[in-house]
């Protein structure tokens, strides 16, 4: 990249605020580090996933009821055969437990941050009041305790919980702070699902790491890529395995990384049959061989390791992909060992039909909203504010959107323009996918039904339709590239 095309791209030109030494500053440690003269280009470099040996056993994160206490804290975990220094819910253990409760059950949850910093907790995919919801600005501080406070009223799904203090979200979470959250209702339990060892939750994350522990320390093109680790970790454990009988299994799994997407398939390519996704179950399975899942977003997933010999395994991986930036989908790699441990004479039988599911019409439709996400542009005397929403940066003191209660909307993301992938979620509601144009220039098996989280590639626009019920409040709407949220990618917006 020469230095012309270095100002474009950038956005530093003859209207640029940013300071003439802190121009020069920065094209020379570009310089440095071979940007302008064939090297790294503007959107960073892809950080390689190194396998490890597929040696040790998955773990499953303990389970607890609604009415439970979770601390964070510094503790210890070991990943990857040694001791780490993590941030942790629950002492020795990088991920939180695993909440589970009933459709319709009243949750109350302690929450107490021994943390040195002001933390919270956010209860993504949980459709609860915006005092219980996690905003950004509601943090308890070092040392304080907080009572959330919540009822169920939402169908069975797959949510998660983790910080969402502004400004070290993306810190906190790469730490080790996030845990599972799943609704169940009688609606799915008449399904008879592969359930007990048959049912495996999987939390897909990446880290980096150094000698002690995890490190995060984000460079300025880690800000405009998101910071992506070499280690790719399930349940708070590196390059794991689990035993299986030829069966159905049902896996519940996160995409709970900071900033990488992963194209999951299997490597005898069986199918990856998807019964569910953000929103909880779709109305009928549907069938890929890979399928992409950005941070935040969740997948409801029936394999057959039927006909596999005893002995024999298959890997969970994810493959390479295009039109997603300079960093994303570049290697093929593996995530977890399947080793087929027992051969069973599998009696389960895979429903045609799952859940009722009522498609909302565009003519209840009152308002349309367009969301522009901007190009990366730098300006001030600091690299921040540098992925907008609207021209916009998150500001506590402005509301970006008004909404009236228990009214329909048309949102619409639009990153025709943009050169990264952006994962868009929607505090305090599900929506439903209307359509997706240019880039991949259609929706995918896993977005039907109802969502929280869209991944938006470059080059595409996705419509969405929105019901909002009457939970009045202030929410955020962000990208779920949790350095881009943390660089002022979020917006506020009102039910009211």
């Amino acid at each position: 990249m020469n230095r012309k095309e270095f100002l474009k791209v950038s956005g530093i030109g003859a209207g640029s605020v940013f300071a003439g030494a802190s121009i020069l500053s920065f094209i020379s440690s570009c310089n440095k580090g071979g940007m302008m003269n064939g090297g790294m280009n503007m959107q960073g470099q892809a950080v390689q996933v190194a396998e490890g040996n597929f040696n040790r056993l998955l773990p499953i994160p303990n389970e607890v009821p609604g009415f439970t206490t979770l601390t964070a804290q510094p503790t210890t975990a070991d990943i990857k055969g040694v001791s780490s220094s993590v941030l942790g819910y629950q002492p020795n253990a990088i991920l939180g437990p695993t909440i589970r409760v009933n459709e319709g059950a009243s949750v109350n949850i302690n929450f107490r941050n021994k943390l040195s910093e002001k933390s919270n907790i956010h209860w993504h995919g949980l459709k609860i009041p915006a005092e219980m919801d996690g905003h950004p600005e509601s943090t308890i501080e070092a040392n304080g305790s907080f009572n959330y406070q919540f009822t169920i009223n939402q169908r069975a799904g797959l949510n998660w919980y983790h910080p969402h203090p502004d400004g070290a979200t993306a810190r906190q979470a790469f730490l080790g702070l996030a845990g599972l959250f799943i609704v169940n209702n009688s609606e799915e339990a008449l399904l008879n699902l592969p359930s007990g060892n048959a049912e495996i939750p999987l939390v897909i994350q990446d880290k980096r790491f150094t000698g002690s522990g995890i490190d995060y320390n984000p460079s300025m093109m880690d800000v405009m890529t998101g910071y992506m680790g070499e280690t790719v970790i399930v349940n708070g454990v590196a390059s794991p395995f689990t035993e299986v009988a030829t069966a159905y299994y049902r896996l519940r799994i996160l995409n709970g990384s900071n900033a990488r997407i992963y194209n999951l398939a299997f490597s005898n390519n069986a199918d990856l049959l998807i019964i569910g996704n953000d929103g909880g179950l779709l109305k009928s399975p549907a069938a890929v061989k890979s399928i992409l899942i950005s941070p935040g977003e969740r997948l409801d997933v029936l394999v057959n390791f039927s006909g596999l010999t005893e002995g024999s395994d298959v890997y969970l991986e994810s493959r390479q992909f295009s039109n997603a930036g300079s960093v994303q989908g570049k290697q093929k790699f593996k995530i977890l060992r399947f080793k087929i441990k027992n051969i069973v004479n599998d009696r389960f039988s895979v429903p045609t039909t799952l859940a009722s599911v009522n498609s909302i019409s565009t003519s209840a439709v009152t308002t349309t909203r367009n969301f522009v996400i901007n190009e990366m542009q730098m300006s001030g005397s600091g690299m921040t504010g540098l992925h907008k929403i609207n021209g916009k940066t998150y500001d506590k003191n402005r509301i970006d959107e008004t909404v009236s209660a228990n009214t329909t909307e048309l949102w619409v993301f639009d990153n025709t323009n943009g050169q990264e992938p952006h994962p868009i979620h929607l505090h305090a509601v599900h929506f439903q996918l209307l359509e997706r144009t240019g880039g991949r220039g259609q929706l995918t098996a896993a977005e039907s039904g109802w969502k929280d989280t869209v991944l938006v590639l470059p080059g595409e626009k996705v419509k969405m339709i929105v019901p909002f019920a009457g939970n009045a409040g202030k929410f955020v709407l962000h990208c779920h590239n949790l350095e881009h949220e943390d660089d002022g990618m979020m917006l506020q917006y009102q039910i009211s």
